[in-house]
C-alpha cells in the first residue's frame, strides 16, 4: 500500500479533523522510529497513518481494528500492516502479540502521540520548545487527558527498550517535523 492509497483510505473512512491529525502524528512517529531502527520507512509510515482509519465507524472494541482488518484484507493490504494494526489494541493481543518491532512501535507511539497533542494544545508555543519534562509533569496530573493510559505510555517505552524521557523526546521531535499539519506549530514571533 502506498502513502497515496493510505491517504485515500483514511479520507474515505475518517471525517474528524482531530482523528486525521492523530493519524498524521502517529505516521510521523512511526517514520521516525523506522529510520532509527533501519526498517522500511514507507511501510511503517503507512501503518501509522491508517492504524485508526476504522475508528469513526466502529469505535467500540472489538469491532475497532477488526472491521478495519477485514476491509484491509479485502483490499489486499499486506498482512504485516494488518497484524500491527490489530496488535495496537489490547483485545487482540492473544492472537496478535506485541512480538515484532512494527507492532511494538505502533503500540508505543499511539497513546503517546495523543498525550503529546493534549499537552501541546495547552501550551502557548504548542510543540515548539516542548521537553520530555513538561510531558512527564502533565502525566502526573491524573485529571489531565484522563482517558490516556499512562501505563500504556510507560509500557511502550519499555517495549522499545528506551528510557521514557528518550521515547518522549523522539516522539516530540517526530511530531515537530509535521507540526504545521497537526495545527501545533505555535505562533510565529512578531517582527519588531
Amino acid at each position: 500500500m502506498t502513502r497515496d492509497q493510505a491517504m485515500a483510505l483514511l479520507r474515505e473512512f475518517t471525517q474528524s479533523e482531530s482523528l486525521l491529525k492523530h493519524a498524521f502524528a502517529v505516521e510521523a512517529a512511526m517514520r521516525h522510529y523506522a529510520a532509527r531502527f533501519g526498517e522500511n520507512v514507507e511501510l511503517w509510515g503507512v501503518t501509522g497513518l491508517i492504524h485508526d482509519f476504522d475508528y469513526e465507524r466502529w469505535p467500540n472494541p472489538p469491532q475497532h481494528t477488526r472491521e478495519g482488518a477485514r476491509i484491509l484484507r479485502e483490499r489486499g493490504v499486506h498482512e504485516e500492516i494488518i497484524g500491527a494494526i490489530l496488535s495496537h489494541a489490547e483485545w487482540n493481543h492473544a492472537e496478535y502479540p506485541l512480538d515484532r518491532p512494527l507492532r511494538k512501535t505502533l503500540y508505543a507511539v499511539d497513546e503517546l502521540c495523543g498525550f503529546i497533542t493534549a499537552v501541546a494544545l495547552v501550551r502557548p508555543d504548542k510543540l515548539a520548545g516542548m521537553t520530555p519534562s513538561s510531558v512527564r509533569k502533565k502525566m502526573k496530573q491524573k485529571s489531565f487527558a484522563a482517558a490516556v493510559s499512562r501505563e500504556d505510555i510507560e509500557k511502550g517505552a519499555a517495549l522499545l527498550g528506551l528510557p521514557l524521557d528518550e521515547h518522549i523526546a523522539n516522539v516530540i521531535a517526530a511530531m515537530q517535523s509535521v507540526a504545521g499539519d497537526l495545527g501545533l506549530a505555535g505562533s510565529a514571533p512578531t517582527p519588531a
